[in-house]
């Protein structure tokens, strides 16, 4: 006998909550995964999606959870549109079959289609096994899915537990990843693997812990104290961001900025004297804030988000307080992909230069600093977005360049009157320029002063700069802000045609 309509509704309700129902006991982490999305998205807002998707029969009569390891699903976060999928520890380990895999694969097209930002919360083990070759095959989907949004949605992953093997390239190809100190681990090989083969020991911590990836290798963008502060992170990430490469950013009301008047006084007046390139961006930027990422790996350099006059812009300083500034390998590659991000969700770009050149050194040659400082250079002169630059004291040789100069693109240059634009430091130019003079001198030392003196009077200033057009105006530092939201506002409607391509070649 036909179901009628009222046991046909009953029978969805008892469906739903079977599946719903946990699939194991919670193996890692605080929360559930449909706790974690829960915990991201405004209250009731969340919608899900592959409910009753199953995995593929076994022939073996193995067990079909519903949701095959993986939530999926769409919300809001602070009102705004997003697609998140949350890997289930308890199922399968959170491990990808083919049922999992291609549930991800629609929210990540459906995140395309209706161009909103798309966040991963990863807890699994990888390819699943008893599958074979095609959970291999969605993995590498999804890989494809993660570059065909790449510069189009912005992709966030939140790793909570394990991610290895190939599960680990997915995160590294998003935009930002954001990993728990001392719960989330990331690597291609694992600790037994690597011993077994090598004979390298090293726990999963040393090896891919959430703080290696934040501080050594580079791999993760933000370090959470827990689940709780690592969703907050996320929350935080998003208001910066448009919903997609079509969009402008949110925009909010104007914040307040406190410490004008400190920017008179706060580079030394000693050359060699460090001071906080951080107190500067909070006396310009709204409400201080700044939302620093990869803070813990190269510091020599400070990429952030931040606002003025409640707009997002993407903000690249040298710090002074580590190795005075310099670039090197890692912060050349790590200001070069903040820069390419920013500039492909239209993200105006606002640089603080105090940068004594590229590191030398038989290590960075051998590291490959030619090839990998290039792709900063590379960067910022592909980037179309409104460029502003303050050069705040010394923008030495390449460092100069490199660090938004006008000679890469941009748009509107300031610089303060301690600024010192040169091809090298005073010394180092009077050693080379007067060395035979210095050599026949009575009294070396006497006159090296009186050259580094001369020289510090002619090109140690942003004036010669000036007269070439290349600085468009020499600031009081209390003025910054001024003419920084001034310099945003005329640009706010830039047009940048680029010549047809399929895509340039960066050096990688």
């Amino acid at each position: 006998m036909p179901q009628s309509t009222a046991e046909r509704i009953t029978d969805l309700a008892r469906r739903h909550e079977r599946a719903l129902v946990p699939g194991g006991a919670r193996r890692r982490g605080e929360f559930e995964a449909r706790e974690r999305i829960e915990r991201l998205v405004d209250k009731g807002s969340f919608s899900e999606t592959g409910l009753f998707v199953r995995a593929r029969p076994t022939g073996d009569g193995g067990r079909r959870p519903y949701g095959d390891g993986v939530v999926t699903g769409y919300g809001t976060v602070d009102g705004r549109r997003v697609c998140v999928f949350a890997q289930d520890s308890a199922v399968f380990g959170g491990s990808m079959g083919e049922a999992f895999g291609e549930k991800t694969l629609a929210l990540m097209d459906l995140a395309l289609k209706t161009g909103c930002p798309v966040v991963g919360i990863n807890d699994g083990g990888g390819a699943r096994i008893q599958e074979g070759v095609a959970s291999l095959a969605l993995y590498a989907e999804l890989v494809r899915r993660n570059v065909q949004a790449s510069g189009v949605i912005p992709q966030i992953s939140v790793v909570l537990g394990p991610c290895a093997g190939g599960a680990a390239y997915s995160p590294a190809i998003t935009d930002f990843t954001v990993m728990v100190d001392g719960a989330s681990h990331m690597f291609v090989t694992g600790p037994d693997v690597i011993e077994a083969v090598t004979g390298e020991r090293a726990t999963a911590e040393e090896l891919g812990g959430a703080r290696t990836s934040n501080t050594v290798n580079g791999n993760a963008h933000f370090l959470a104290a827990d689940e709780e502060d690592a969703l907050d992170v996320v929350r935080d990430l998003l208001s910066y961001l448009p919903a997609n490469n079509l969009e402008r950013p949110p925009e909010y009301a104007p914040g307040h900025t406190p410490g004008r008047d400190l920017l008179d006084s706060v580079v030394p007046d000693r050359l060699g004297q460090a001071y906080d390139m951080r107190e500067i961006l909070r006396a310009v930027v709204d409400d201080g804030e700044l939302l620093d990422v990869q803070e813990l790996f190269a510091p020599n350099i400070i990429c952030a988000l931040a606002r003025v006059e409640g707009r997002s812009v993407g903000v690249v300083a040298n710090q002074p307080l580590h190795s005075a500034g310099v670039l090197d390998i890692d912060a050349s590659e790590k200001a070069a992909r903040f820069v390419r991000f920013c500039d492909a969700f239209g993200i105006p770009l606002l640089t603080f230069a105090d940068v004594p050149g590229y590191l030398s050194g038989v290590r960075q040659e051998r590291g490959g600093i030619i090839r990998r400082g290039a792709k900063l250079l590379y960067a910022y002169a592909e980037a179309t977005v409104p460029k502003v630059t303050v050069v705040v004291r010394k923008a030495y040789g390449g460092g100069y360049a490199v660090m938004g100069s006008k000679h890469l693109g941009a748009d509107i240059n300031l610089a303060w009157p301690t600024a010192r634009i040169a091809v090298m430091g005073a010394e180092g130019a009077v050693g080379v320029l007067h060395r035979r003079e210095l050599a026949a001198a009575d009294d070396p030392d006497a006159l090296r002063a009186r050259l580094v003196a001369a020289y510090e009077r002619t090109h140690g200033t942003p004036y010669l700069a000036a007269e070439r057009g290349y600085v468009d105006a020499v600031i009081a530092p209390r003025d910054t802000r001024d003419h920084i939201c001034r310099a945003l506002n005329a640009l706010h409607g830039k047009r940048a045609p680029l010549p047809q391509r399929r895509h340039g070649n960066i050096p990688l």
